[in-house]
């Protein structure tokens, strides 16, 4: 009788009948956990970033590796699970709007607020407070680091504007099959200050603290690097096209001459992974404006003929 009387008033209460549909969708089964934990392990690769990029300038981690090496290391291994997420999602089934935003917070940890502060550890080593350890912050009486922390600070902002719209934009951040972004997307701004970190620190070791041509490379990418980081928020909260990297190579068919030119490129990562790393995202920075005078052009071209 019980029984009865709970199934007359489920179909007698259309919210109850609309609502358990939804209820059962919102379970996800033990497969769906997992892009969520590839999404964790995205925040806490960002949150130790800050960690090692916080700790004093004369730590020596594994390998030898300075603070700055192992923060920026971090961040890539963050990129790489940011990149896997989406596609254990889309194979388990499990894309949801919970997971596009959850997605977006965490990239303005690891590929906003991590690079910003490894570059403002950084630049403290050249233009902070003398004979202090400390980190360059707004109220330290250098006007050049007071710039520096500004742009740090404008960099971390337009992060977030940018997640906000593509979350927006996407419907929770969840990515389709889309070949292009609307702006920098968020880790390769990243990409391209942690490529300029690592070279600098990679430079620096290879110097040992004698003046010469890696010295000399290490202060112009000091300087390079706040020009970079304006560049990059500029590029991630405006409407130029940057090419969808993994939607347009790595899911269609290419020819055997474009197998050749990636296994060129892994040669050179294996052999000079600092240089390279730091061109390559220098060079994907750069893809969008050109991308966009070349589409303004080809436009142009086309109404002079048809004039």
């Amino acid at each position: 009788m019980r029984l009865r009387e709970q199934k007359s008033n489920f179909e007698s209460d259309p919210s109850m009948s609309a609502q358990a549909p939804s209820d059962r969708r919102s379970r996800l089964g033990p497969m769906g956990v997992w892009p969520t934990l590839f999404t964790l392990g995205n925040l806490l690769a960002g949150f130790s970033a800050i960690h090692f990029a916080a700790k004093p300038l004369d730590y020596e981690g594994p390998w030898g590796w300075s603070s700055l090496t192992v923060a920026g290391a971090l961040i890539l291994i963050g990129m790489f699970l940011d990149s896997v997420d989406g596609s254990v999602a889309r194979l388990t089934n499990s894309v949801t709007d919970f997971g596009g935003m959850l997605d977006s917070l965490v990239d303005l940890v690891t590929f906003g607020i991590a690079p910003a502060f490894l570059v403002l550890n950084l630049l403290s080593q050249y233009v902070g407070p003398e004979q202090t350890l400390g980190i360059i912050s707004p109220d330290t009486g250098h006007t050049l680091g007071k710039l520096c922390w500004a742009i740090a600070a404008i960099y971390v902002c337009c992060c977030a504007l940018r997640l906000a719209r593509f979350a927006v934009e996407t419907k929770g951040g969840q990515v389709g099959d889309h070949l292009f972004f609307r702006g920098l997307p968020s880790p390769g701004a990243a990409g391209s200050l942690v490529g300029l970190v690592l070279l600098h620190e990679h430079l620096m070791k290879l110097a040992a603290g004698e003046a010469g041509t890696a010295t000399w490379l290490a202060g112009l990418i000091v300087v390079l690097i706040p020009f970079m980081s304006l560049l990059t928020s500029i590029m991630m909260v405006s409407a130029v096209p940057y090419r969808h990297l993994p939607n347009q190579y790595l899911r269609v068919r290419r020819s055997f001459g474009y197998t050749a030119r990636v296994v060129v490129l892994l040669c050179l990562m294996l052999w000079f992974f600092q240089e390279t790393l730091a061109i390559v995202f220098f060079a994907y920075v750069l893809s969008g404006p050109i991308l966009l005078l070349t589409e303004r052009s080809r436009m142009l071209a086309g109404e002079t003929e048809d004039l």
